[in-house]
C-alpha cells in the first residue's frame, strides 16, 4: 500500500476532494516527520512508499509564502514555535493548517482515524502506534485518544 492508495482510501472513506484529502494526509505526515523521533518514524515513512515526498509537499514547518497574509495567527504559531521548539511548533502548524483547510472536527478526526487505519495495515499496528505515540497532542487532536 502506498501514499496514494491512503489518500484515495480517507477521501472516500472521510467524504473529502481529492486535493483536500492529500493535504490533510501531508500536513498530518508531515507532523509525523517533523516531531516522531528515533528510527521509529523512519522505519514508518519507509514502509508507505510516497509518504515523505507527501509529507514534504505539505511541510508544516515551511516558510509561509511571501505576501501570504498570515496576520495575528501565524504570528502566535511563530512566538509559540520559537518558544517551545520545534515539536510543539510542528503540531500547532498543522492543526492549524488542517483548521484553514476548511475541514470542521469532526472530519479531521474522521480523516485522521481513516489515515491512522490505513497506516497500521500498510506499517503494522506496533510501528504506527509506536510513531503516533511519540507526538503527544496529535492522537487527541484526531480523536484518537
Amino acid at each position: 500500500m502506498d501514499v496514494q492508495d491512503i489518500v484515495n482510501t480517507v477521501s472516500q472513506k472521510a467524504g473529502l476532494d481529492q486535493a483536500t484529502t492529500e493535504k490533510v494526509v501531508g500536513t498530518i505526515f508531515s507532523v509525523l516527520e517533523h516531531e516522531a523521533e528515533g528510527t521509529s518514524a523512519s522505519s514508518f515513512f519507509a514502509k508507505i512508499p510516497g509518504a515523505d515526498a507527501l509529507a514534504q509537499k505539505y511541510d508544516v514547518m515551511a516558510a509561509a509564502p511571501a505576501g501570504g497574509g498570515g496576520g495575528f495567527l501565524s504570528s502566535l504559531q511563530g512566538a509559540l514555535g520559537g518558544v517551545l521548539g520545534e515539536k510543539a511548533g510542528a503540531l500547532v502548524n498543522g492543526l492549524a493548517a488542517l483548521k484553514a483547510s476548511g475541514l470542521d472536527i469532526a472530519q479531521i478526526q474522521k480523516a485522521g482515524a481513516t489515515l491512522v487505519q490505513q497506516a497500521e495495515a500498510a506499517a503494522g499496528p506496533d510501528l504506527t502506534n509506536q510513531v503516533l505515540g511519540s507526538v503527544p497532542g496529535l492522537k487527541s487532536h484526531l480523536g484518537l485518544g
